[in-house]
């Protein structure tokens, strides 16, 4: 039992400082990524002519330091005035400005305290920065707007990074306009380079609208008998449907038609497979390409006799009987008699 009681105490032992230390680093890690800080703090507020998109908690920076965080957002008239907190021992002056500024493209913002021009004296706590020496932050819709056409031509990599040299550059945040303009410059270049595509493109696109105008009669008769063929259906829909069920019985139909002869077909197939096999071997061959060569002499002669009506006449042309009675040769008889001639109608040609 004491055993079990030393066992037992040396594993809460462990787990309560894996609690602590666990609690630490947690803290640590908060403390670090959210830059909060412990030190005493100065409320002041500022008077923005729009402060769309700024939450409480955001945060208030100076040379991009986090010092301070928004407290309150309230409406006066047509000014929203924002209360915010400053860390003591960073100085706001009467010449110190407010900006909304971006903190990234999907929108966050903080507030920027910059030092301006002007009375460099210190603010007491609760004062307020007045509506002159605010800014509300950069309207990305009428900006981004306006680069549309460009940014349609770049991959979603380079809108992104271009964006956000935009942004900074117009929130001065930026390190020259030259990283702006090089990206500008790359793009144009690349139009350049795909120059003659895009005016193939234009040029066939041009041709395509010319012959569509040029047919724009036979295209509205189109589209009017198209919208009367629809018209036509929809009204004999009824029958149309009603048609399928009778389509459907003659299926069935068939397929019991088909059913009941299909071993008698499948017999029939079998023999003209033979069939087809005795006229593949080759005396057959010959006989069957004879036959088709001397059939159209025959079928002339034939026709010759049947040029009088719908009957054939037919002539002795010529005969030959040996007559014999009881074993006795009687003689020949033959047709015409020697020494005669044949009708005209049995020269055939």
């Amino acid at each position: 039992m004491k055993l079990l009681d030393q066992k037992t105490a040396a594993d809460a032992t462990r787990l309560l400082v894996f609690i602590v230390t666990t609690t630490l680093a947690t803290s640590l890690l908060v403390i670090l990524i959210g830059n909060i800080t412990f030190g005493e703090s100065r409320p002041f507020r500022a008077v923005f002519t729009d402060v769309t998109g700024v939450v409480e908690g955001d945060d208030v920076r100076v040379a991009g330091v986090k010092v301070g965080t928004v407290e309150e957002i309230e409406l006066r008239g047509d000014r929203a005035v924002l209360t915010f907190s400053v860390a003591e021992g960073t100085p706001v002056t009467g010449a110190t400005n407010a900006t909304v500024r971006y903190r990234n493209l999907v929108g966050q913002r903080y507030i920027s305290l910059t030092d301006g021009i002007g009375d460099a004296a210190e603010l007491e706590a609760g004062a307020t920065i007045p509506v002159e020496r605010t800014a509300p932050a950069l309207d990305l819709t009428v900006l981004f707007n306006g680069f549309k056409p460009l940014f349609q031509a770049l991959s979603p990599a380079d809108v992104n990074r271009l964006s956000y040299e935009i942004v900074q550059v117009f929130q001065g945040e930026g390190g020259t306009v030259e990283s702006l303009l090089a990206n500008t410059a790359s793009l144009t270049d690349t139009l350049a380079d795909r120059d003659e595509v895009i005016s193939s493109l234009i040029t066939n696109l041009d041709d395509v609208l010319t012959r569509i105008s040029d047919r724009d009669d036979e295209l509205s008769r189109l589209i009017i008998n198209f919208r009367q063929l629809v018209g036509g259906l929809k009204d004999d829909r009824e029958a149309i449907l009603g048609s399928l069920d009778q389509i459907s019985a003659l299926s069935v139909e068939t397929a019991d038609l088909v059913d009941g002869i299909r071993e008698p077909f499948v017999e029939d197939v079998r023999e003209l497979r033979r069939f087809a096999g005795n006229l593949n071997e080759p005396a057959n061959k010959a006989e069957l390409d004879r036959a088709m060569q001397v059939l159209p002499i025959k079928l002339e002669k034939i026709g010759r006799t049947a040029i009088y009506g719908s009957y054939f006449n037919f002539f002795l042309c010529q005969f030959r009987a040996d007559v014999s009675l009881a074993g006795q040769d009687l003689g020949t008889i033959r047709y015409p008699v020697p020494g005669t001639r044949a009708p005209e109608r049995c020269d055939l040609g």
